[in-house]
């Protein structure tokens, strides 16, 4: 299967060995890109584990996993990266009543240990 991230691999070489806790993400970008994959799949336990530890409080393993249930993602598109710790995208998704959305968002991430964690992030139109 190809990786829902639009990387162009297959998800077995992709995405899939974060999800599975075999290795991290080595750049604020991969990450996001595992984060949609998670969407994608669902997987919100990925999504809370990635999230930044003092930032999990804000965010609901339930309402994540819904979200990612209730949406077809269909394409992620990298905008820009102005800094290692931004990352500037557009995720693609059908909702749950067939229209086309799209989520339009600069996120900034953290480093901690060798380790990226998602911060927050600023909603663009």
């Amino acid at each position: 299967m190809n990786c829902p991230c639009c990387s162009g691999k297959i998800y077995q070489e992709c995405c899939k060995p974060y999800h599975t806790g075999e290795k991290y993400a080595l750049t604020a970008e991969a990450l996001m890109r595992s984060r949609f994959s998670a969407f994608a799949i669902p997987n919100s336990e990925y999504l809370l584990e990635t999230t930044l530890p003092s930032k999990r409080k804000y965010h609901s393993k339930n309402a994540l996993q819904e979200w990612g249930e209730t949406n077809e993602w269909t394409k992620l598109e990298i905008i820009d990266k102005p800094f290692l710790n931004k990352v500037e995208f557009k995720a693609f998704y059908i909702d749950d009543e067939g229209h086309q959305q799209i989520h339009h968002e600069l996120s900034t991430f953290k480093m901690i240990q060798n380790r990226w964690f998602y911060v927050s992030g600023e909603f663009l139109e």
